[in-house]
């Protein structure tokens, strides 16, 4: 019993110590990992997590709301620690021990309340969203979880940057010994911010998330979806007397050619007689693909010319070239309205240029993505141009994501779009598209950036609720006709490297439709949010994020549709495609 008594008083006496100075002094000015965080930093970072809390434009599960609290939670403290060691060097001084240690234990008393407190705010607003999206207002918002990856995450990050400061000061000290101070420093310095270039680009980023993700995604690409075969048709890449085999198709080219619909399923829903579509995709594994050593690309694009002259693709009603994602993904959204529309007398084409994911290969293949698509549409468009002008399908291109980037890409204006094609329809342009940068930037005045009004829509026009939206403004629509659809959630249309210190434009008043008006834009944590609602993009209904389920129905209506076709064609067409599952 006396052990126990003089245990617990031991502890009390340590509590009691612990609250008086409830903070750490470090024994020497060299400890440099081993210290305690800095109050104004600690209070900086604090906030930039409470801030994080706040809702961006797709609800997010908790744990990536834990992934966003920490990385925000780090740039803040940088920026703390900066603010005060500023203070420092003009004022020359740091606060009484005393005034430290009231300020500590206001933080440790106060900081955990208010994070409580505003989580619970914070779940409450990401149900709002959820409601306003269209999805169930039930969420599961774990806040211990969410403050526990938070911590883990920025303490993470912490003992990184302390590592790194305190390899960089042993590297000053070493070079001190054969060089005057200011040099040593310089060098020092320099040495070091190479050294961490070299780690993050080299080792963690090229031979880390790129090898990782280039291997997984060369296996899948290698592989199958089950119930996918090899097309019976002879009009469809890797079938019968097909110049590209079945396997060098790619795992999203064999999704796009062993799906393709029949005749008789296009007769089914029309009730009129059909043909059998063309499509004709060109996978990077195509071993004529690396004949050219200097352009690989024009292999594949000879490849898709043949196919296209075998099938009898410019003998069709439409002829669709189709940009693709970083997997080489064509939306079958997209693809089969077409071939409804125009009972199957339709040809597409696709080029694969990359396996990767689409976030991957924007930032190592983005520029591959650009070439590819021009050289095939420039192709395409030479051999459509030497036909008789009586003769000549209606030739239309088309892409979603980074598909879409890639035919923007192909052209140097929006009037030279309008000028080589008879329509367009691209969803979900990235935000560095180019013909949608500057359709947004030259729209007309009053019209908002989520759905830009550019020259009084005389050939293009926006939607997110097509049926709705493609009607204004009541003027003319003249062809030919170009449709995007974009919704104002969608994150991959808004993402850009500007938000880490600029306001966007989507923010402004009137804001989107499925926009909660709790949103707003903070240095830094905006664009992480951003960055983040990517990832989970996918996670809400058609026509919220960056989902646009059956909208292409409308999208082509407006741009390409077969004589006789009527709105109520359209709404049946659009329900059809919305209430099936989807192929792939």
């Amino acid at each position: 019993m006396i052990a126990m008594g003089s245990t617990a008083r031991s502890l009390a006496s340590r509590a009691g110590a612990a609250a008086r100075r409830p903070y750490w002094q470090r024994p020497s000015p060299a400890y440099l990992v081993r210290r305690w965080p800095d109050l104004t930093a600690t209070c900086v970072a604090t906030v930039f997590f409470w801030l994080s809390l706040t809702p961006s434009l797709v609800p997010r599960p908790w744990y990536l709301q834990g992934l966003i609290g920490g990385l925000n939670a780090a740039i803040g403290y940088a920026l703390g620690v900066t603010v005060s060691w500023l203070f420092r060097l003009l004022v020359g001084r740091r606060p009484r021990p005393a005034v430290r240690a009231h300020a500590w234990q206001a933080y440790f008393l106060l900081s955990p309340v208010c994070a409580v407190w505003l989580i619970s705010e914070s779940a409450h607003m990401q149900r709002q969203l959820r409601a306003l999206q269209g999805l169930p207002p039930s969420l599961t918002w774990h806040t211990p979880m969410i403050a526990l990856i938070t911590v883990a995450l920025w303490a993470l990050l912490l003992l990184l940057a302390r590592a790194v400061r305190l390899g960089a000061s042993r590297l000053i000290r070493l070079l001190g010994r054969l060089l005057p101070r200011p040099a040593a420093v310089g060098l020092g310095l320099l040495l070091s911010s190479l050294a961490v270039l070299f780690c993050v680009q080299d080792l963690v980023f090229e031979r880390g998330v790129v090898d990782i993700a280039d291997r997984i995604s060369k296996a899948t690409d290698g592989g199958t979806k089950e119930g996918v075969t090899p097309p019976a048709s002879r009009l469809v890449s890797g079938g019968p007397g097909s110049y590209i085999r079945w396997r060098d198709l790619g795992f999203q080219g064999r999704n796009f050619a062993g799906s393709v619909l029949t005749s008789e399923q296009i007769s089914d829903w029309t009730g009129r007689d059909a043909v059998d579509p063309v499509r004709v995709y060109a996978g990077s594994a195509a071993p004529e693909a690396f004949a050219y050593d200097e352009d690989p690309v024009a292999a594949q694009v000879d490849l898709a010319m043949k196919e296209l002259e075998r099938t009898g693709a410019f003998d069709r009603d439409v002829l669709a070239i189709a940009g693709t994602t970083g997997t080489g993904w064509v939306n079958a959204n997209v693809v089969e309205p077409l071939e409804y529309m125009h009972d199957g007398n339709t040809a597409t084409v696709a080029l694969q240029y990359s396996y990767l994911p689409s976030w991957l290969s924007f930032l190592v293949d983005k520029e591959k993505a650009a070439h590819a698509t021009r050289e095939l549409v420039e192709a395409v468009r030479a051999r459509w141009a030497a036909l008789p002008p009586d003769e000549r399908p209606r030739l239309v291109v088309t892409g979603e994501s980074l598909g879409a980037y890639a035919v923007e890409a192909s052209y140097e204006r929006p009037g030279e779009l309008l000028d080589n094609v008879d329509g367009a329809l691209l969803l979900g342009p990235p935000n560095f598209s180019p013909l949608s940068e500057e359709i947004r930037a030259r729209r007309d005045p009053a019209s908002p950036v989520w759905r830009p009004l550019y020259e009084e829509g005389r050939n293009f026009r926006f939607a997110q609720f097509p049926r709705r939206d493609l009607a204004r403004p009541d003027a003319p629509w003249e062809g030919p006709r170009v449709v995007y659809l974009q919704n104002a959630s969608d994150p991959v249309v808004w993402w850009s490297y500007d938000l880490l210190l600029k306001r966007p434009e989507w923010l402004d008043d009137p804001l989107g439709p499925d926009i909660t008006p709790e949103i707003n834009w903070f240095p830094f944590v905006t664009f992480w949010q951003t960055s983040v609602d990517m990832a989970v993009s996918y996670g809400v209904q058609a026509p919220h994020g960056h989902r646009y389920g059956a909208g292409p129905v409308d999208g082509w209506a407006a741009v390409a549709p077969r004589e006789g076709w009527t709105d109520a064609d359209t709404r049946r067409l659009h329900d059809f495609i919305a209430a099936r599952d989807t192929p792939y």
